[in-house]
């Protein structure tokens, strides 16, 4: 992957950046006519004396040396109290996604090859997954109008398209396999919408399900998995403290194999001082032994997540070593870039969709759980247009 590399076309990133530009000075505008006067968005000095000493608006995160903070989790916390926190989170976005992407890819061009080599590093994240760097491909927000337009930038070569190849919702289906959970192995053999099945069991006791309880259960699926509490989940899904306890409750009361996996997993990590992926390989936890309980609770978070990311991570990394063996190493296609749970390949574009049936197919097979794997696949002449 670091050799092949990705094409970029500039013109189209010059572009975006004229427009984001734009986007940061409206932003900056409209925050200066909110406070009442001009100020550095970027200076968090300056942001502090006008959110806590001149509106007052409560502190609700400090520094580790007891100040109001302004980090994004201090912000996100005060976008339901003013407008001016919203705002904040927007310009610090763009202005990140401008520095980190639009103006440095094109300095990123290899003057020999035409294409942008990111680096890719299996030792650098504590589940196994791959990281990248010189450019972070991993960073670039699929979900904002912004971070697609970037992705438009990541180009086929003339006579090529882009197949993205995505893993769905792996770590649940992992977690389906680990707990045993009859619910959620039901779910996933039916085909199921697994978040809309969620919702039909923690909030419409099997009746219909709306848009908005499907989103809430996704934020429950996705959060318990990652050791969200009570007051995280409150936050992410708009509800009290009481009622989102209420739903984790009920979630586990559906699908009380999860939590017995769970209860089950935090015991043997204590135990044995490390948890394992399901083909073997061990992340050793020693904060378990922390006298710190912050430390031993995120430790005890990390012990329930790990065997699902740790999983998800050598099953596409199986995958590619299998796709190398079968598309690569014959010349018949590219693999450029991995995100997650997701692999891109560049491939002639008149033989896209035979081997985008043949890279899911290889997939699939990748590894042999309770559950069937799926992948989504997309082909298209971007990134953007393939994911």
């Amino acid at each position: 992957m670091e050799r092949a590399g990705v094409a970029i076309d500039s013109e189209q990133l010059a572009r975006q950046g004229e427009a984001i530009a734009e986007r940061i000075t409206a932003i900056e505008s409209q925050a200066q006519e909110i406070a009442g006067e001009a100020f550095n968005l970027g200076s968090t000095k300056q942001l502090k004396a006008i959110l806590f000493d001149r509106m007052g608006l409560p502190v609700k995160v400090k520094t580790p040396k007891g100040e109001p903070s302004t980090n994004e989790e201090a912000l996100s916390a005060l976008v339901d109290e003013h407008p001016l926190a919203q705002l904040i989170l927007d310009y610090r976005g763009l202005t990140k996604l401008k520095s980190t992407y639009i103006d440095r890819l094109p300095e990123r061009i290899d003057p020999d090859t035409g294409r942008v080599h990111s680096m890719f590093h299996q030792a650098v994240t504590a589940t196994g997954r791959l990281s990248s760097s010189n450019p972070n491909l991993q960073n670039i927000p699929v979900r904002t109008e912004e971070g697609r337009r970037i992705r438009k930038a990541f180009v086929a070569s003339p006579g090529h398209k882009l197949v993205s190849a995505d893993y769905s919702q792996i770590e649940l289906r992992i977690m389906a396999h680990l707990s045993g959970d009859e619910g959620l192995l039901s779910a996933f053999e039916q085909g199921e919408d697994i978040h809309r099945a969620t919702a039909r069991e923690v909030f419409a006791d099997g009746g219909e399900v709306s848009d908005e309880q499907r989103r809430a259960a996704k934020a429950i699926n996705f959060g318990l998995i990652y050791g969200m509490s009570a007051f995280g989940l409150a936050r992410q899904i708009g509800v009290g403290r009481t009622e989102a306890q209420d739903y984790i409750d009920r979630y586990f009361a559906r699908y009380p194999g999860v939590a017995r996996y769970m209860d089950k997993t935090r015991a043997r990590a204590h135990e044995r001082g490390f948890v394992e992926t399901v083909f073997g390989r061990r992340l050793y936890l020693p904060e378990l032994k922390s006298r710190n309980g912050q430390r031993r609770q995120y430790a005890e978070r990390t012990a329930i997540n790990a065997p699902m990311q740790g999983t998800a991570a050598d099953i596409i990394k199986r995958a590619m070593l299998a796709l190398y063996e079968n598309v690569v190493k014959t010349g018949r296609a590219r693999m450029i870039i991995q995100v997650h749970d997701e692999l891109i390949f560049e491939v002639p574009a008149d033989e896209a969709a035979s081997l985008a049936d043949e890279i899911e197919r290889t997939m699939i097979r990748a590894a042999d759980l309770r559950v069937p794997l799926e992948v989504g696949i997309g082909i298209g002449g971007s990134w953007d247009e393939a994911h």
